[in-house]
């Protein structure tokens, strides 16, 4: 059995979109975690709007502070991002837009990319095409990442979300057609819980090619800090023991409820978890 260690937890500063990146990172090293997953989004950081010298300070912002920067999330769940979308202009942006984040985690010193299928039409038109589009995209990417020594986490999303990967079964079926080593699987707790699954049935199924977890509480929904929802991470965390999970577990806080005070939402899930793992 490996047990859970707590400089597995990682932060993430998507609930800091009102404070500067800065205060984020220094809330991290208060609240006693050591590792970080950047939200890629204004104001802290858009690649768009930056220059390479801007990059190199944000990758020098997070190590001088000692935290560890273990994977690079660009916001890709909204409009227009969709590898799987219907037109081939939408589909060549998104295309693109991962292309440079892979670029972006390198210098950031990443060797993790957070990536989704996208959707096709929810009445299932061109489920089909959308499929293969994703496939192929998302197959592109791999051979990218593998060539700057990086992993994509592909991760599972809520169905009214996407319909392509969307729960274990999608998310297995996906990453066979691609079979590659540089495209893993990642779970999010939330859309987990909603399709009825649990870690250990993803452990069991994807073994090491689960790269790594979105760990929050929700009722069942919500994103919410551990504590002010419905989900039993005493018994996720004994799971994910008993299958030897090696990766991190990054609290995806977003509801707008800590938006004012984003460092209470911290605060509070570390209380709830450090007494359930090891030091």
């Amino acid at each position: 059995m490996n047990k859970i260690r707590r400089e597995q937890i990682s932060a993430m500063n998507i609930q800091y979109k009102y404070y500067p990146l800065t205060r984020f990172l220094d809330d991290t090293v208060r609240s006693g975690l050591s590792c970080i997953e950047l939200w890629g989004a204004a104001p802290h950081f858009h690649p768009e709007d930056m220059t390479y010298r801007d990059v190199k300070n944000v990758r020098k912002e997070i190590e001088s502070r000692a935290l560890k920067l273990v994977c690079y999330t660009p916001e890709q769940c909204v409009y227009p991002i969709n590898l799987a979308a219907p037109y081939e202009a939408e589909r060549r942006r998104s295309l693109k837009f991962f292309e440079d984040a892979i670029r972006v985690a390198a210098e950031l010193g990443s060797d993790k990319v957070l990536v989704t299928s996208g959707t096709g039409y929810f009445d299932g038109s061109d489920l089909k095409n959308a499929w293969k589009y994703a496939e192929e995209n998302l197959s592109m990417l791999g051979e990218m990442a593998k060539d700057y020594g990086l992993r994509l986490a592909l991760e599972v999303l809520r169905h009214d979300e996407s319909n392509l990967v969307y729960d274990l079964k999608t998310l297995s079926k996906m990453l066979s057609e691609i079979n590659m080593d540089s495209v893993c699987g990642m779970v999010d707790t939330i859309p987990m819980a909603l399709a009825g699954e649990t870690p250990a049935m993803y452990l069991q199924a994807l073994g090491k090619k689960l790269l790594h977890i979105h760990f929050i509480d929700g009722a069942p929904r919500g994103h919410l800090a551990w504590g002010d929802g419905i989900l039993d991470g005493k018994k996720y965390l004994s799971e994910l023991e008993e299958y030897g999970y090696e990766g991190y577990l990054s609290l995806e806080i977003t509801d707008g409820r800590y938006y004012m005070e984003p460092w209470k939402s911290i605060e509070q899930s570390v209380r709830q978890l450090f007494p359930l793992i090891s030091k």
